[in-house]
């Protein structure tokens, strides 16, 4: 029997718990490993409407330089010029547009993503993980999901040739989301 969650309990308005929630991504590293990073500087809100999903929204607004390798060097070079230009392109932003459910835990999330200044769609598919109330009676909720980007259709084509044949960057970005909200009073 497969039970059918009912989500206009959900309905309402969430903040993201940047201490419980990532922003990561994953690229691929001379063509042989991954390596992974996030933002640890963000804030972002959601609406939830659990009777009509389609009219679900959310924004979020990441600091650039507050991306995190675990490499200061290559954190350093992400920062400049070849990458994110934070100096000029401080924040990197997305603001939804359309919100599909498109299973019974799954929804599309479809919007604006805007990185060094380059505004492209893309759709996140996310998983409702579920709902809690914490310790400190906060109701929260939480979603996972992902997307495949190409960093150069934002401007991002910084590469070096490796002898062996291949480049040092992947052009393929993964981006991923383990989100925690909190809903507003």
């Amino acid at each position: 029997m497969t039970t059918v969650l009912d989500f206009t309990t959900l309905t309402g308005d969430y903040t993201l718990d940047a201490s419980h929630t990532r922003l990561g991504f994953v690229a691929r590293h001379a063509m042989v490993t991954k390596v992974r990073g996030a933002f640890n500087d963000f804030e972002g809100t959601i609406h939830v409407d659990g009777a009509e999903p389609a009219k679900s929204s959310a924004k979020v607004v990441i600091k650039a330089a507050s991306i995190d390798t675990r490499n200061s060097q290559r954190d350093d070079h992400i920062r400049g010029a070849d990458f994110l230009e934070l100096e000029q392109y401080p924040e990197i932003t997305f603001a939804s547009r359309q919100v599909a459910q498109t299973g019974d835990t799954t929804f599309d999330v479809t919007g604006d993503l805007t990185v060094k200044g380059v505004t492209r769609p893309v759709t996140v598919e996310f998983e409702y993980e579920g709902t809690a109330t914490d310790p400190f009676g906060n109701v929260r909720i939480g979603f996972e999901g992902s997307v495949t980007i190409s960093r150069k259709d934002f401007g991002i084509t910084w590469n070096a040739a490796l002898e062996t044949g291949g480049v040092l960057v992947s052009d393929k970005v993964v981006l991923e989301f383990e989100v925690s909200a909190i809903k507003a009073g």
